[in-house]
């Protein structure tokens, strides 16, 4: 049987956010799914670690799993923290600063 869904045990109860750990000075992912139409992420960022501007030709929705970020959507900056999500649409310049440590499922939907 074909598994959409990679790097996770299936028919399992797991808690997310113990699925990816912090590393000193790291930005640290775990890609679960990885498509044409949609991607699966998940990350850990040390507190000061960041990704620069950039854009994506999908939308990208960022879900916290654990602490605090400040996410950057074309020239407006918004604080985000656990339990909270955003969305940054396609074609628009973000870039993703830790401003503590965090952890974030990212979600990209890429036109069908």
């Amino acid at each position: 049987m074909e598994q959409y869904i990679k790097n996770i045990e299936l028919s399992k109860v797991m808690e997310m956010n113990a699925l990816v750990t912090y590393q000193e000075g790291q930005v640290v992912s775990r890609t679960l799914a990885q498509g044409k139409n949609l991607s699966l992420t998940l990350f850990a960022f040390d507190k000061g670690e960041e990704i620069s501007s950039h854009s994506s030709s999908g939308d990208a929705m960022v879900y916290l799993l654990d602490g605090e970020a400040d996410i950057t959507i074309g020239d407006k900056t918004f604080h985000v923290k656990k339990g909270e999500t955003i969305v940054m649409p396609a074609g628009i310049s973000h870039a993703l600063l830790a401003s503590e440590q965090f952890k974030m499922l990212l979600v990209v939907v890429f036109k069908p």
